[in-house]
């Protein structure tokens, strides 16, 4: 399961969620998929790395940012 695949430890990668027994971050393949790159050109670049972990970066990232509650910023006047 993804639990699995996507970990997080204060010694790797500064705590940011990884994939496991990586130091691929869930940051980095979001970055790179927001830049136009495919999942096959970060496969190509990481070759460790499997299509299901990429998939299980994107269900990670998407359930973070649903359970975080959202404050809008107040407008400063000029």
């Amino acid at each position: 399961m993804d639990s699995d695949m996507i970990t997080s430890d204060p010694a790797v990668m500064l705590g940011k969620p990884v994939v496991a027994g990586t130091r691929i971050t869930v940051e980095m393949m979001l970055r790179k998929l927001g830049a136009g790159e495919s999942m096959e050109q970060i496969l190509d670049s990481h070759p460790r790395l499997t299509r299901e972990e990429i998939l299980a970066a994107i269900r990670f990232a998407a359930g973070t940012l649903g359970s975080e509650s959202v404050r809008p910023l107040a407008r400063q006047s000029a």
